[in-house]
Parts: structure tokens; sequence; C-alpha cells
């Protein structure tokens, strides 16, 4: 399996998996009963779950990029040093991304997110040019 489809995985099952420590936390707060439920007025959540959530929501908007662009470099054969380095690099921005977002380290998950987004723009600039 080439690099760039090996990480688009590895992303793939980092987002997939997620939801995961958020959810035991709602259990943990809420109870069993009220997480498989319906609650009107639910007790917030602890702060990091929160902030896992948000980082889960932007994980799944930016692997829909991330995807796009490994894909279609696979199809058009267009992989490389470049695209194969972007994407591993990308798999770790967003391990970071999630980590810093979720123990609100707030300057390292804003540049974890820009390295994730220079690295899709290498893939992009491969394609393009």
């Amino acid at each position: 399996m080439k690099t760039e489809l090996l990480y688009l995985v590895w992303v793939t099952v980092l987002t997939g998996v997620m939801w995961i420590p958020y959810i035991l936390d709602r259990i943990a707060v809420w109870g069993l009963t009220e997480a498989v439920g319906y609650p009107e007025n639910p007790k917030p959540q602890s702060a990091w779950a929160r902030r896992m959530m948000k980082a889960h929501v932007n994980a799944v908007e930016n692997l829909a990029i991330f995807a796009t662009l490994v894909l279609a470099a696979q199809v058009a054969n267009v992989t490389n040093n470049v695209t194969a380095t972007a994407c591993v690099v990308y798999f770790w921005a967003r391990v970071v991304h999630l980590g810093a977002y979720t123990l609100a380290v707030p300057w390292v998950r804003t540049l974890a997110f820009a390295v994730g987004f220079f690295a899709q723009a290498a893939i992009a600039w491969q394609l393009l040019r």
C-alpha cells in the first residue's frame, strides 16, 4: 500500500475513534440512562470532553478535504516524496491537534491546524502543477 493511502487509513481510524473518550465522559457525567436517551436539560460534560468533541468535528470536516486530495492523487498517479511526506505530516498534525485541543493548549492547537492545512496544500499543489 502506498504511503498516502496508508496514512489516509490512519487518519480515518483516528477520526473514527475520537468519539469514544467523550462518550465515556458523557456516561460518567449523565449516567447511562441519560446518555442513551434525549435529556432535556443535561448536565454539562467535562470541559476536556467538550473540547474533544470540537476537535472531532474539526477532524471530520478536514477528513473530507484530505481524503479527496489523497484519492485524487492516487487516481491521477501523482504520488511522490512530497505527497507521501505531506500525508505523514498531516496525520501527526491531527494527533497533535486532538491532544492540544483536548488539553486546552491554544497556540499548539492552532499551529497543528496550520501544519495540517499546509500538508493538504502541498498535496493540492502537486495535483495542480
